[in-house]
């Protein structure tokens, strides 16, 4: 297969269409999605998906293996296993693609919706959960992203409380470590990241495939988001993406909420990162200087990947290392 950018535009489209409604998030990033697409185009069975068929004129839709695919244009990555007991799916995409979302599975192969697993409580991931649910889904999350959904919760950039979603759209399961289950032969491994990216961050590994979905706490295609007021931070994400590894092999392949499919060297390249970026934001937070000092002091200097918007990351990093000072150091100013 060609280089991406040698493939004529008739192919790109085959490849990975994404709808003209797509997140501005995955707009932003469609050439690195597209690059991810191609690779994994290259060389799958495609067996289980062959009769697809015009659902690509939906969603996007990328093979992970012959019985996993990825669907993207719909907010975050939505993960979808077919098995004989039912489809599994990983997160569920925005609200306002539910319709479309719906629309796609119709096209693929297998039976209804088993079992939805959400990887954290955010709305780009949890958005057809009630229309799911109502189809009879068992959604499965953390109790930390249970609870956020029943509750109205504050937005502090917005300045507003978003309200809680209906009965039908909150998780039926709910844990606190890890747990398994099995839908159909499969056998699904589930397990808490602790305060990574929200403060109910959780992976989902299947086993039988070796394929891990990890929501937003690998971010191969956009700045690395810290909801600091929603319980994630620097130290918890360290900590989340080396246990990533730890249950992963050379083999092993992520899928992201937003991006391409990545390997295990890939992840390993943002754990290192991001165990720069806490080792030198401690010493700066401890001398008790502000977001916009520490990036003046060059903080996210040489780190081998550019950020799109630097500040930012500072700012929520610096937010959630002073909810953790009292961990950090007795000497913390």
């Amino acid at each position: 297969m060609p280089p991406a950018d040698q493939l004529s535009d008739r192919m790109i489209q085959s490849c990975l269409k994404i709808s003209a409604k797509t997140d501005p998030k995955i707009r932003s990033a469609r050439r690195t999605l597209l690059q991810g697409a191609v690779s994994g185009l290259a060389g799958m069975a495609f067996s289980q998906f062959a009769a697809v068929g015009h659902a690509a004129d939906k969603l996007g839709i990328t093979a992970v293996t012959d019985e996993l695919a990825m669907l993207t244009g719909a907010g975050g990555n939505i993960l979808v296993l077919l098995t004989d007991g039912g489809r599994v799916l990983v997160d569920s995409g925005a609200a306002q693609f539910s319709e479309v979302v719906v629309q796609t599975l119709a096209e693929l192969p297998g039976g209804p919706v088993h079992t939805l697993f959400n990887t954290h409580w955010h709305l780009d991931q949890t958005g057809s959960n009630e229309v799911l649910g109502r189809a009879g889904a068992r959604i499965i999350a953390h109790e930390k992203t249970r609870q956020r959904l029943t509750t109205d919760y504050y937005l502090p950039l917005e300045d507003r409380y978003q309200p809680a979603l209906p009965a039908a759209a909150v998780p039926t399961t709910s844990f606190y470590t890890q747990g398994e289950t099995r839908v159909g032969t499969q056998l699904i491994e589930y397990g808490y990241l602790l305060e990574a990216h929200t403060d109910g961050d959780i992976y989902v590994l299947f086993r039988d495939s070796n394929v891990l979905a990890v929501g937003d706490v690998v971010s191969p295609a956009m700045d690395p988001t810290l909801d600091w007021f929603g319980g994630g931070w620097l130290g918890g994400r360290v900590d989340a993406l080396a246990k990533l590894l730890a249950i992963s092999n050379d083999q092993t392949r992520f899928v992201p909420s937003y991006g391409p499919v990545v390997g295990r060297a890939e992840v390993q390249a943002e754990h290192d990162l991001m165990l720069v970026l806490f080792e030198r934001l401690v010493e700066l937070v401890r001398q008790g200087v502000s977001a916009e000092d520490i990036l003046a002091a060059g903080a996210m200097d040489d780190l081998g990947r550019t950020f799109e918007d630097p500040l930012r990351f500072i700012y929520a990093a610096h937010k959630g290392l002073w909810a953790h000072h009292n961990t950090l150091s007795h000497d913390v100013v």
